[in-house]
C-alpha cells in the first residue's frame, strides 16, 4: 500500500481543497480606509476585498493577495 493513499485516486469533492493551505490574512492591524483611494492604509485591500476574505477559498485569497502585491509594486511600497 502507498504511503500516500490518495495518490492515484480521485478525491471526494472538497477534499483536495481542505488539504490546500489557506493563505494568512494580509491584515496588519492598521485598519484605516483612505477615502481618496478606497483602500485600507494598512493592508491595501478594498472594502469589498476585506469582506470577501472571510468567505473566499484558498484560490480566491491568493487572487486578493496578488492584487495587493500589484498595488504595492505600483505604489513603490515594499513589505517583507
Amino acid at each position: 500500500m502507498s504511503a500516500r493513499p490518495w495518490e492515484g485516486e480521485s478525491l471526494p469533492l472538497g477534499a483536495a481543497a481542505r488539504r490546500e493551505r489557506t493563505p494568512s490574512s494580509p491584515c496588519v492591524g492598521i485598519c484605516l480606509m483612505d477615502p481618496a483611494k478606497g483602500l485600507c492604509r494598512g493592508c491595501l485591500r478594498t472594502v469589498a476585498e476585506i469582506a470577501a476574505w472571510y468567505e473566499a477559498d484558498a484560490a480566491g485569497k491568493r487572487d486578493i493577495l496578488a492584487r495587493i502585491a500589484a498595488r504595492r509594486e505600483s505604489a513603490g511600497v515594499f513589505r517583507p
